[in-house]
C-alpha cells in the first residue's frame, strides 16, 4: 500500500554473489596492496623511510581494500537482487516489473568511492521508474 512504508515486499532474495567468491576478491586485493608496501621478492627494496611514508602507504592501502570490502558486503545482502518489485511508490501499483538491466552507481565513503550495482523497476500503471534494492 502506497505511504504505509510498505512499498517493497520482504522476503529472502539471492546475493549478487558468493561469500567464497566475496572472500577470495578481498584475499586479492588485499595481497596486491600488500605486495606494494611490502614485496615478497627481498631483493626488492622497501619503499619509504619515514614513518609519514609507512602512514602514508598504511593509508594507501586502505583507500585501496576498504571500498572493495564495502562492494562485496553489499553485493553479499540476501536484499541486492529482488525478483519482484512490489508496489510502486508513486502510484502504489502492483503492477511492476524489475527491469533486466542493471546500473553501477558510485557512493562515497569515507574510505573513497564504492561502486554499487542497482536494480531497476518500472510500473506498467503509471510508467514511474524507481531502484528497489538499497544496500
Amino acid at each position: 500500500m502506497y505511504g504505509t512504508g510498505d512499498c517493497f515486499k520482504e522476503e529472502a532474495m539471492p546475493a549478487r554473489t558468493t561469500r567464497q567468491e566475496a572472500r577470495q576478491k578481498m584475499i586479492d586485493t588485499f595481497m596486491s596492496s600488500l605486495d606494494k608496501v611490502i614485496p615478497v621478492d627481498e631483493s626488492v627494496p622497501l619503499r619509504g623511510r619515514t614513518f609519514l611514508d609507512w602512514e602514508k602507504q598504511a593509508e594507501q592501502l586502505k583507500r585501496t581494500v576498504i571500498p572493495i570490502l564495502l562492494e562485496e558486503r553489499a553485493a553479499l545482502e540476501e536484499t541486492a537482487v529482488v525478483e519482484q518489485g512490489g508496489s510502486c511508490p508513486y502510484c502504489g501499483s502492483d503492477r511492476v516489473y524489475v527491469e533486466k538491466q542493471t546500473s553501477r552507481v558510485e557512493v562515497h565513503s569515507p574510505e573513497g568511492p564504492v561502486v554499487l550495482e542497482k536494480q531497476h523497476c518500472r510500473c506498467r500503471c503509471c510508467d514511474g521508474s524507481f531502484s528497489p534494492s538499497v544496500p
